[in-house]
């Protein structure tokens, strides 16, 4: 799991990094759908929290209770995520849009909540 999730990270970094040089290429065609993009943000960043929340709930060193690491992971994420949408500021090819952070936000919220409930079904006496 540990392997997915860093794979994951690499390519939604590498996605951030042809949309800061305006070369997504066929991936451009995500914003010709509408609400593409924001459901991109959605599933993206979503997928990523939940991959990381897997991984490091199943990690022998957790031993925080689940909804607490979560919520910490969740808050390291959210002030990547709202940093690199600010920097878009800086970038010809690219628009800050607080619509696309909210979208990145209510990913993470809900693919931490599916992550809970795994974990909650996976040990049944829910915590450590």
């Amino acid at each position: 799991m540990k392997w997915l999730a860093t794979l994951f990270a690499l390519f939604i970094v590498l996605i951030i990094a042809l949309a800061d040089m305006g070369k997504l290429g066929i991936l451009g065609f995500i914003n010709s759908i509408p609400f593409g993009d924001k459901i991109g943000h959605f599933v993206l960043y979503g997928i990523l929290t939940l991959l990381l929340d897997l991984t490091l709930l199943s990690s022998p060193r957790f031993t925080l209770r689940p909804s607490l690491f979560v919520l910490r992971i969740a808050l390291i994420l959210s002030l990547i995520i709202g940093l690199e949408e600010y920097s878009q500021k800086f970038f010809a090819k690219r628009t800050f849009d607080l619509v696309d952070l909210l979208f990145s936000y209510l990913g993470m919220i809900f693919f931490s909540w599916l992550a809970l409930r795994v974990c909650h079904t996976s040990d049944p006496e829910g915590v450590k």
